[in-house]
């Protein structure tokens, strides 16, 4: 005869020592982790303090300002590389980042699933590439019997951002709220004129910041260019269709040269490389919180 209408259930019995083991993993991992931020942070801080150290000395205004020296003469700057990688990575940004936005947009608004997998699988591996082979593969389908041009190293660059405009815009793009895109065609909008006029909009800031990424990645390259944009004279050149030089080109030339003043003016221009990256890193994080924000509000 059952005296009650309750099963009864198991008591759990608490154990002390399996409490503290608990924790001591617990504060192992919180001081694993710890430790690994500071590694990171102290290499990146050893590095800039190293480049700054030995780049300071050569930044001033001859530097910044004036064309190389002949070779053997004193004196002398590398406005030519600033001026050939300004013109080389704007030609790349012009080619990469309108192919990048549209591949986006056909992979996040048209494409199927298994069409939109496989082309994102293919960025995947585009991305990891090495930069070299793309230069590689540029001289030998243009540059090989001809003399290397600055608009080379642009397609070369080009090559080398598109993946990374490609994907970070399709993530922006997958992002906007499904009720957006269904206000836009409820107004009688086609799918085009929606993505138009109310996706790519709404995505922009965030599109920006991906499109930043790519630009202070290709800034910094220099194994596509050491075989297509040629052999540069001394002088500033605004042709991307003659040979031009750039500030990764003049930091790998002048860092090979036995005269200990190119090492000084290497290190100025790395230095002067990374203070590029750096402030189109900190504009790429600003429009990034941006773009969250505005979408956080859409939302």
């Amino acid at each position: 005869m059952e005296t009650s209408g309750h099963t009864s259930r198991p008591v759990l019995s608490f154990d002390p020592g399996n409490l503290r083991r608990r924790r001591r993993a617990n504060r192992i991992m919180e001081i694993s982790a710890w430790i690994a931020a500071v590694i990171a942070v102290a290499v990146l801080a050893f590095l800039l303090i190293s480049v700054f150290v030995k780049g300071v000395g050569a930044l001033n205004l001859d530097f910044l300002t004036k064309a190389a020296a002949p070779f053997g003469e004193p004196g002398g700057g590398i406005a030519e590389a600033i001026v050939g990688s300004a013109i080389i990575v704007a030609i790349a940004t012009l080619i990469a980042v309108p192919i990048g936005i549209l591949v986006a947009i056909y992979t996040t608004e048209f494409a199927s699933t298994r069409s939109s997998f496989a082309i994102r699988y293919v960025l995947d591996i585009l991305n990891g590439v090495p930069t070299i082979i793309t230069g590689i593969f540029i001289f030998g389908l243009l540059v090989a019997g001809h003399p290397g041009k600055g608009i080379y190293g642009s397609i070369a660059l080009a090559i080398v951002m598109l993946p990374l405009v490609a994907r970070s815009a399709a993530e922006v793009l997958t992002l906007v709220p499904p009720s957006v895109k269904e206000a836009g065609l409820a107004l009688g909008g086609t799918r085009w004129r929606t993505v138009v006029s109310v996706v790519l909009p709404t995505a922009l800031s965030g599109m920006l910041t991906g499109a930043l990424v790519a630009v202070a990645r290709a800034a910094g390259e220099t194994a596509p260019l050491l075989f297509v944009a040629g052999i540069p004279g001394p002088n500033v050149s605004l042709d991307p269709f003659q040979p031009m030089n750039a500030l990764p080109l003049t930091i790998f030339v002048k860092s090979q040269s036995p005269n200990p003043a190119d090492h000084t003016e290497a290190w100025g221009a790395a230095l002067l490389l990374i203070f590029l990256v750096l402030v189109i890193s900190v504009v790429a994080r600003l429009l990034s919180a941006r773009s969250r924000k505005r979408l956080s509000a859409v939302r």
